[in-house]
């Protein structure tokens, strides 16, 4: 079975670059025409989901009554592999932009479409340069979009949840946004850091109960941090 799926991968993958193409185009001709606000969401959306159907994945998703379509959110993902941003791009149903490393935007075509999308990349090693990432996310944030961040910064090594960075708790707690946490498994399983041929597997995304920032409270950003990874290990 694993070497028919494999034959099929390689039987796809055309069809899989040709949609990457046309999606990065797509936002990047008509983004200055109808902004990238606009854009930042649906073309991203849809091809997300067109490549996990087209790798036959199995997609189960619970919790998406949590969150309402009116409201912004900080979206917390654990990260298990490259497979996570299909899976909340493609399935959370709720409009929202990226917060992500700076290496995504020497990808051909799709760093700079995410560019084009208002999508905030942060260098993780420049100090400067992350006060300078916070102050565009808020900015980012002031235009009714939601922002998913993954706390951990980059994907797990051995499957395990990995320490969360301040960063996502430090915004919702300055902004007063609620954090939702989100739980992805399966992912790892079928892609992980270390592997690039993908396996088949179930993929099940859990979208938590908001967690309400507290003004008053000192330690805050620290509360934040400790109940997101508690409610992530908790379907996890």
């Amino acid at each position: 079975m694993r070497i028919l799926y494999t034959l099929y991968l390689l039987l796809i993958l055309p069809l899989a670059l040709l949609l990457t193409i046309l999606t990065a185009l797509t936002v990047i001709i008509f983004s200055p025409i109808f902004g990238h606000d606009r854009l930042a969401y649906w073309p991203g959306c849809l091809w997300s989901r067109a490549l996990l159907r087209l790798l036959l994945m199995p997609v189960h998703v619970e919790g998406r009554e949590n969150i309402a379509a009116d409201k912004q959110y900080i979206f917390a993902p654990n990260h298990e592999s490259a497979l996570d941003i299909f899976l909340v791009y493609g399935f959370l149903g709720h409009p929202f932009k990226w917060m992500m490393k700076k290496e995504l935007a020497r990808i051909p075509l799709v760093g700079y479409a995410c560019k084009c999308c208002g999508f905030i990349y942060v260098d993780r090693e420049n100090k400067k340069d992350i006060a300078r990432t916070m102050a565009a996310a808020a900015d980012a944030l002031g235009t009714q979009h939601s922002m998913c961040i993954f706390p951990e910064g980059s994907r797990t090594r051995d499957g395990q949840l990995t320490p969360f960075k301040r960063g996502a708790f430090k915004l919702a707690h300055e902004l007063q946004m609620p954090v939702v946490p989100i739980t992805i498994d399966g992912c790892y399983e079928a892609m992980p850091r270390h592997r690039w041929l993908i396996r088949w597997h179930r993929l099940r995304l859990v979208v938590h109960a908001p967690i309400e920032p507290c003004a008053d409270d000192p330690d805050d950003i620290g509360r934040l941090r400790d109940l997101t990874r508690d409610a992530i290990l908790s379907a996890l």
